[in-house]
């Protein structure tokens, strides 16, 4: 009788888990960044519900849904991955690596998409720019960043295929 997960699917659980987590965490620095972090930095001296109210009443409302929708949808994909991976990959853990390495790496463009709206009705309705004003951004980069650097060194690791023959 098989167990759940057979030796070589065991093997990159901790992989999966990691990759996970580590997408989880990046989706919400970016959700905070976006949503609390840089309004408040923006605009000093106000809490975040009266910046809220200000940019309500200048027609320049924080819209929030695409934000939460962007940072669901980096947890959601690496779970699908992650399941994936397990069924399709059991015994590649440099091709499962890569994979969220990549993920990883498509956070920054994915994250200017959604901070840029957020950005500029702050811009609009305070006079300030629409760039970030907080620096926890630079989180998010610095994990592109290395992402990047450490997916072009996995390019040179070749993945050890051992399946047994029946």
């Amino acid at each position: 009788m098989g167990t759940l997960l057979d030796e070589q699917q065991r093997q990159i659980v901790p992989i999966i888990v990691i990759g996970i987590l580590t997408t989880v965490a990046y989706a919400l620095i970016g959700a905070f960044q976006i949503l609390v972090w840089n309004p408040m930095a923006a605009v000093p001296g106000m809490s975040l519900q009266e910046i809220k109210s200000a940019m309500s009443s200048a027609n320049e409302p924080l819209v929030e849904a695409p934000v939460y929708v962007w940072a669901l949808a980096g947890p959601i994909i690496a779970l699908a991955v992650g399941a994936f991976s397990i069924v399709r990959f059991p015994d590649l853990p440099w091709t499962i690596t890569r994979l969220f390495l990549i993920l990883i790496v498509l956070g920054t463009p994915t994250y200017f998409f959604a901070s840029f709206n957020p950005g500029m009705s702050i811009a609009d309705a305070f006079a300030t720019s629409g760039g970030d004003h907080a620096p926890w951004s630079r989180i998010l980069y610095a994990m592109s960043l290395l992402s990047l650097v450490v997916l072009l060194v996995t390019l040179t690791r070749k993945d050890q295929i051992h399946r047994e023959v029946d």
